[in-house]
């Protein structure tokens, strides 16, 4: 398990140290974090502390988070929790085969099957766009 790499809970990050932290995948960040904003009027960027991980984001609306995002060195984890029907929505969509092993192996709990996807590489943003997209809709 990856924990996060500013844990320091009197301080959280600002735009500078998580750009340098994340290097080429900070507009990656940004991407999907405004991919939600610009996609759900309501939704909005939280910052949050837990000991487990550190400080990380939360892009939520008013009942829900929509994706959790976990800053790390040199890339980041985009994770989700998704019911039964988004679940089986995403199976069916046209995202890559590794993601859907992810959603399909994920433990169910009451809450729905939480994953967590690196993102490393720009080709992921697209999946996760749309996993986004199933989100909203569920």
């Amino acid at each position: 398990m990856d924990y996060g790499i500013f844990t320091d809970i009197s301080n959280p990050p600002a735009e500078p140290d998580l750009k340098k932290a994340l290097g080429k995948t900070f507009t990656w960040w940004n991407k999907i974090r405004d991919y939600v904003i610009e996609n759900h009027s309501e939704a909005s960027e939280e910052w949050n502390y837990s000991k487990s991980f550190g400080w990380s984001v939360r892009v939520r609306d008013k009942k829900r988070v929509i994706v959790y995002m976990l800053p790390l060195d040199g890339f980041f984890k985009a994770s989700f929790v998704f019911g039964e029907k988004a679940a089986g929505e995403a199976i069916l969509s046209n995202i890559s085969k590794d993601i859907k092993d992810l959603i399909s192996s994920a433990k169910v709990y009451a809450e729905g099957r939480g994953f967590r996807i690196e993102v490393k590489d720009r080709k992921i943003v697209k999946d996760i766009k749309k996993l986004i997209d199933i989100k909203l809709l569920h």
